[in-house]
């Protein structure tokens, strides 16, 4: 991807400039399933998966706020049974008091999609890495992930994730046979203990992403729903450190899909602000969009429509800043896959600017999902790309 430059027309006689960067990120050749997240000091942090022989590990590197400069790549963990899959990926979590967290997904049974949820954590910068507790104790050979990760508090890791003990060992995205996929959390606390485990819904679309956002009133966490007309849309709960709020529709799409688009919705938090981006085919189109909310997610206000049309493929993250809400996505025309992001002002009131920050190599689902995060004013994105079969990741930084 080559530096440039692009003036966007936003309104007759208003123009907005921004700058898309090459980001080189530290992985090697081979490398897919990159996750981004910000620690609490402005760090960045990337990680990724790689093959090892005939196994995997999960790797991750640091991009300081002070001294922007990669930091050595360190293994997290390894493993031989892992399971590895374009759309469910792990996550890597900073809390405040230093600690570093991040989640695999491990075979646990002889089913395609039987695997578990584990996690790690680290309290000397990521050198050493342990196992803790576990993240469910059901013993079933079913799927568990589409995790995301949150900081409770200063040294406790909260968690959700989809879970398929009362969905039977398949994965059959439209049938109900035996129960179905359900929502669950759990906190743990600094030891690594799990202190507590919640269900939050009994009834959840199949392998569309999670998220989670903390705002001023507790972290909130979005998901892709379903009911029993096969209605998937995006709902949202909130978790005070006590309880959970009931799950409540963000807003009512009605899109009725008889099969998981593994589509998942991202969500932002700035004190009692909340944004929620979803893709959606409702009224038969694919479309993009975005959500406010000015009570902490009690309630949003009509969605905006991004983007609309058979190109939109989805896969959205999302981040925001005091300047703005910045939201990327892709599309495909003609074969061709490209990663777009826009910027808004905080009311979704004015767009700020709109670009295409690349044409992707590769198709399909070997792109996977990209990873976005805004520190110091600007977007920093990675993602995967795949030439000659084999995958990679790049990056960017964008400037307005």
């Amino acid at each position: 991807m080559r530096r440039a430059l692009f003036a966007l027309l936003l309104m007759p006689g208003l123009a907005a400039a921004v700058t898309v960067q090459d980001w080189p990120l530290p992985a090697p050749p081979g490398s897919a399933q990159p996750n981004l997240a910000q620690a609490p000091n402005g760090d960045l942090l990337l990680s990724w998966i790689e093959r090892k022989g005939e196994g995997h590990r999960l790797v991750f590197a640091s991009y300081p706020a002070r001294n922007p400069t990669w930091s050595p790549p360190q293994l997290i963990a390894q493993g031989k049974d892992w399971f590895v899959n374009w759309a469910d990926f792990p996550a890597l979590q900073a809390l405040p008091d230093g600690s570093l967290w991040a989640h695999t997904l491990v075979s646990n049974g002889d089913a395609p999609y039987a695997y578990d949820v584990q996690l790690q954590a680290s309290r000397d910068g990521g050198r050493n890495w342990r196992a803790v507790d576990p993240v469910h104790t059901d013993g079933t050979p079913t799927e568990h992930g589409f995790a995301s990760l949150w900081p409770q508090s200063s040294g406790e890791l909260g968690i959700v994730w989809l879970d398929g003990r009362n969905a039977g060992g398949g994965h059959d995205h439209g049938s109900h046979g035996g129960g179905g996929m359900s929502l669950r959390a759990a906190v743990f606390g600094a030891n690594g203990s799990k202190q507590a485990e919640h269900e939050l819904d009994s009834l959840t679309c199949d392998c569309c992403q999670t998220d989670a956002a903390v705002g001023a009133r507790g972290v909130l966490v979005a998901y892709r729903d379903r009911d029993a007309n096969e209605v998937r849309d995006i709902k949202l709960t909130r978790f005070d450190g006590k309880s959970w709020t009931a799950p409540a529709i963000v807003h009512a799409d009605g899109w009725v899909m008889p099969a998981c688009p593994v589509n998942g919705p991202a969500i932002a938090a700035r004190g009692d602000q909340a944004w929620v981006a979803w893709y959606t085919e409702a009224g038969g189109a694919p479309s993009l969009r975005l959500a406010r909310s000015a009570d902490a997610g009690a309630h949003f206000s009509p969605p905006l429509t991004l983007a609309s049309g058979v190109a939109q493929l989805g896969r959205v993250a999302l981040a925001a800043d005091a300047a703005g809400v910045w939201v990327s996505w892709l599309q495909e025309t003609q074969g061709q896959q490209s990663l777009w992001l826009a910027k808004l002002s905080p009311d979704l009131g004015r767009e700020v600017f709109r670009v295409q920050v690349a044409e992707l190599e590769g198709r399909g689902r070997a792109t996977g999902f990209p990873r976005l995060q805004v520190r110091d004013g600007k977007a920093w994105l990675a993602w995967t790309e795949v030439r000659d079969g084999q995958p990679r990741l790049r990056g960017a930084r964008v400037l307005p």
